[in-house]
């Protein structure tokens, strides 16, 4: 089954959530109309003039294609637009529900008792990351098609593009958190499904995750920082993982801060991209899932952090102190 029609008919398995999708197959058309008249153009071009042909970039789409400038990629982007936002505020509205805790987690209890919702709660995270996986998929499709058809690598730089502006559905925080869900979930529910693990391969732990056989994630949970296991671990904005306390030793700020106070030139120590500190997510599920799968290791880690974390709390408010007193 080709693709297109493996995908619309996973959407359509979702109309009751009226999730936002790509539209495949508006977008096969709009490229179906380009190949079209770049072929008529080519002709022409061939009978009038052949050098133009042999000087001609094959990386370089013909007349910039005014066919796809202006309707495929903006398209495109709004889709993914919506895609990832969607997936987003769904992935945190259902692990604030699972993460909940005092009065609001029993709040949630009762009404999980009274609604039956401890199944629907691991259905719906598990059609989440199907559906996160099930559009990137269908982004890196579409996009070798258009290079394809444009001899062209337009297609790779529109996907830079996505990525530098954190719309590329796989970088995101929340993916990883609900794949630790997941993991969590089956650790406690013999009715959770099979599929997602956590993998160690040489001492080095990594999340697992795949749709089918031609699709796999992983996502390396070793500190590039530390290089160790990540600890009390925190996602950048730019979704790259490291532990909280060596975050904040590369944003220049102290724990008693926090990450929000580092400046906005601070740089993300891999990617090296700028103001992608102050919107950085703690991943409390996948601390969970680290800290049930490695508990002597957390233990370590834990006492090793409370001794410098005490530290700089004690200097923190040891120069408030001095500052207030005008030493």
């Amino acid at each position: 089954m080709k693709f297109c029609k493996k995908y619309e008919e996973y959407m359509q398995t979702q109309d009751e959530k009226k999730l936002p999708a790509v539209g495949f197959k508006n977008l096969k058309k709009i490229l179906k109309r380009c190949r079209t008249t770049d072929t008529i153009v080519s002709h022409r071009s061939q009978s009038s003039s052949s050098s133009l042909l042999v000087n001609q970039s094959p990386d370089i789409c013909p007349h910039h294609c005014p066919v796809c400038d202006g309707t495929f990629f903006p398209s495109l982007m709004k889709e993914m637009s919506a895609v990832v936002g969607c997936f987003n505020k769904r992935a945190q509205k259902l692990l604030d529900v699972h993460l909940a805790t005092g009065f609001r987690k029993y709040y949630v209890w009762c009404r999980g008792k009274l609604q039956g919702n401890h199944g629907a709660l691991i259905q719906e995270g598990k059609d989440l990351v199907a559906y996160a996986i099930i559009n990137a998929i269908a982004l890196r499709k579409i996009l070798k098609k258009y290079d394809k058809i444009h001899y062209s690598k337009h297609g790779q730089a529109f996907r830079s593009q996505v990525q530098s502006m954190h719309m590329e559905i796989l970088q995101s925080p929340w993916l990883c958190e609900l794949i630790a869900f997941h993991i969590n979930l089956r650790e406690t529910s013999r009715k959770a499904f099979e599929g997602p693990s956590l993998v160690f391969n040489d001492g080095k732990p990594s999340l697992s995750c795949e749709l089918s056989d031609t699709f796999k994630i992983e996502i390396d949970l070793t500190c590039s920082i530390c290089l160790d296991t990540v600890f009390d671990s925190v996602s950048l904005t730019c979704g790259h993982i490291f532990c909280y306390m060596c975050a904040c030793k590369s944003g220049s700020v102290t724990i008693v801060d926090g990450l929000q106070a580092a400046k906005s030139t601070a740089k993300c120590p891999l990617c090296r991209e700028a103001g992608v500190y102050e919107g950085a997510l703690h991943l409390d599920e996948l601390n969970i899932l680290l800290s049930r799968s490695c508990p002597t290791y957390w233990e370590e880690r834990l006492q090793n952090e409370r001794v410098e974390r005490i530290r700089q709390a004690k200097e923190h408010w040891e120069s408030q102190s001095r500052a207030f007193l005008g030493i």
